[in-house]
């Protein structure tokens, strides 16, 4: 079984007051995720998270295939940093934690995903391919968009 890491950086054109607004709230991830994902929230969510909350999540990559994925936000620290951890989805292990720091007078969004795609074998075939270039698309997506809204 071998853990992954992916890391992201975005610098964000707001204060952390704001960044961390828009973060806390769990319906603002569609707005910040490929449209061909069909993201959908399907649990009733508070507008801003705190450590226990529980989201669930349908994802559509294609027609065909869809995830349901469950995540709890276990730490929280604002407007610093919180954790989501998966309870239930596509990953056998899903840790993702989201840091926000001020730098010279804008938002340093940083990302930070320890992931397990499967304990069968293949799994670095599968990631090398497959798992690892779609997270790094979705999280280029993300810090695009991220950019445009904090524009």
């Amino acid at each position: 079984m071998k853990l992954y890491k992916l890391e992201e950086r975005c610098l964000l054109n707001t204060t952390i007051e704001k960044a961390w607004e828009f973060f806390s709230n769990p319906y603002n991830l569609k707005l910040i995720t490929p449209p061909e994902l069909n993201l959908v929230v399907t649990s009733r969510t508070p507008e801003k998270v705190y450590a226990g909350t529980i989201i669930t999540y349908v994802i559509k990559p294609l027609p065909f295939l869809s995830f349901d994925w469950i995540t709890e936000i276990t730490h929280l620290n604002p407007p610093h940093m919180f954790v989501d951890e998966q309870r239930f989805g596509p990953y056998k292990l899903w840790h993702h934690q989201h840091h926000l720091r001020e730098v010279d007078g804008k938002v340093e969004n940083y990302d930070l995903v320890n992931y397990i795609i499967t304990s069968l074998p293949g799994s670095a075939i599968l990631n090398k391919f497959i798992v690892k270039p779609r997270l790094e698309h979705i999280f280029k997506y993300r810090n695009q968009r991220l950019k445009e809204i904090f524009s």
